[in-house]
């Protein structure tokens, strides 16, 4: 029989092609049902318009296959509520500060923080990072370009103003 324990364990070990860090820590998992060896996920995109999602979704099924008891999958997203940074967890906030990816501690509106040099003496380069999701700013204090998850178009400043 198929646990709950399993699956996420099994989750746990899918990273994000385009980060690293599991799914699971970055707040990507909604929910898992399980009925008698079929497994149900439901995921949160960090942005609608991701191109990795066929990605992680075929990552997910693979891996669930693998688990021992488990006949099928079924992984959906989800766009009933929008994935926020307090989804994820201090591991993968960890992992990504690590990698040099600004985190924000609370929301997307709070000033960007160099994760080399702790410095929130930042300035927007570009809007369009590596990823839809993140932006590249520059650390006026160490000087190293530093990615980070964008904040809502309402409160992206404009550079140059």
């Amino acid at each position: 029989m198929v646990t709950h324990d399993a699956v996420w364990q099994a989750l746990g070990e899918i990273e994000d092609p385009e980060l690293p860090i599991a799914i699971t820590d970055l707040g990507l998992v909604r929910s898992v049902e399980i009925d008698e060896g079929m497994v149900r996920v439901r995921l949160v995109p960090t942005f609608v318009g991701c191109p990795a999602l066929d990605l992680i979704r075929e990552r997910v099924h693979r891996r669930l296959l693998g688990v021992p008891t488990v006949h099928a999958v079924d992984v959906q997203y989800t766009f009933d509520e929008p994935w926020s940074i307090d989804r994820m967890t201090e591991t993968g906030r960890a992992r990504l500060t690590a990698h040099g990816v600004s985190v924000p501690r609370v929301h997307l509106a709070e000033p960007a923080t160099c994760p080399f040099c702790g410095s929130t003496d930042l300035v927007l380069e570009n809007p369009f990072g590596p990823t839809l999701c993140r932006a590249v700013y520059y650390c006026r204090a160490c000087r190293n370009p530093v990615e980070r998850f964008k904040p809502p178009a309402d409160v992206l400043p404009v550079p140059g103003r």
